[in-house]
């Protein structure tokens, strides 16, 4: 496959939606046309390649979604792809359809897809950075990242009315199975009192310490909670420090795929519409097994074995930051 020159591309989105995914689509679609290809709209991630559900895309039909969330082309999982035998239909699926190479948006877990594909049978892989989470090394911010920040941070603006109506704590708790960018920039935008994320080592006796400083100054006290973190979910922290104390009138809410969905912000439009470009763009210069990002404003390649393989480091000083303007 990779020796035919490119003539028509794939494109699917996997793994969990994010807004701007339909904008990336979008930007894939009509650079490809631009660029004299065809264009195949993979249905369903890498299950629709191992179940044949594709259709053409042209201009016309990715009009009027570059303000949508979700994916017009839908996500799923796929139990087959993990097999030797179901990655083999999904390359046949490929050949059948005469597409030369495949523009893969989504997280981690596409883009190891996506590598496997190229590793196992050299089918012309390239990612667009499509998570909510912005845990992918080799690019400043992911596609829906943004638009997840401003939504959590417009629902934590919102528990802070009814907080400081009735002088309570909430602990809040936003996505981060693996990663705590989200919590940590919502809870500096939010002024939030403490964050517990997966990468920092923090106990309930950190937290109980800095709950009683902030009290002595405030009404109301808000705690954000990473999904992953170790002490446990927002429900379980809130039941600890139940158990070591009364002094606290506590509620918990979990914002859950409240954050996926909705209009993707400006950033999120331009990155998606950015990327989309370049990949079209970096496939036809030859470049593939890799992701387009942007890293200080400039598009940036990045292998896929570095995007998968190396962490993302979170932006410390924030937390710096938080601690001395929760006091």
């Amino acid at each position: 496959m990779s020796e035919r020159p490119i003539r028509r591309i794939g494109v699917l989105t996997s793994g969990g939606d994010g807004p701007g995914m339909n904008a990336a689509i979008r930007a894939v679609v009509r650079s490809a046309t631009t660029s004299g290809l065809e264009c195949i709209g993979v249905l369903g991630g890498y299950d629709g390649l191992v179940n044949d559900r594709l259709r053409p895309l042209g201009t016309r039909d990715v009009s009027n979604i570059i303000q949508r969330g979700g994916t017009i082309l839908r996500s799923a999982r796929s139990e087959a792809f993990r097999t030797a035998e179901g990655r083999a239909t999904a390359v046949r699926t490929l050949h059948n359809h005469g597409i030369d190479a495949l523009v893969a948006i989504g997280g981690d877990g596409t883009f190891t897809g996506a590598h496997i594909l190229f590793q196992e049978h050299g089918v012309r892989t390239i990612g667009l950075p499509g998570t909510i989470d912005n845990d992918l090394y080799g690019t400043d911010a992911t596609i829906g990242y943004d638009t997840a920040l401003n939504t959590a941070v417009e629902a934590i603006d919102r528990i802070r009315d009814t907080a400081s109506s009735h002088d309570r704590l909430f602990f809040v708790e936003v996505m981060g199975r693996d990663t705590g960018h989200i919590a940590l920039m919502c809870a500096v935008a939010a002024g939030a009192e403490y964050v517990l994320i997966p990468e920092e080592r923090q106990s309930i006796d950190g937290l109980m310490d800095a709950l009683m400083q902030a009290s002595r100054a405030k009404s109301s006290q808000i705690v954000i909670v990473a999904e992953g973190d170790e002490e446990g979910g927002a429900f379980e922290i809130a039941r600890k420090v139940k158990e070591r104390t009364t002094a606290y009138d506590i509620r918990v809410s979990v914002l859950g795929h409240l954050q996926r969905g909705g209009a993707p912000t400006v950033n999120d439009r331009i990155l998606a519409s950015r990327t989309g470009v370049a990949a079209v763009e970096q496939l036809l210069a030859g470049t593939h097994d890799a992701m387009v990002g942007v890293v200080n404003g400039a598009i940036a390649v990045t292998p896929f074995e570095q995007a998968i393989g190396n962490q993302k480091p979170l932006q410390r000083d924030l937390l710096h930051v938080l601690k001395v303007l929760a006091s």
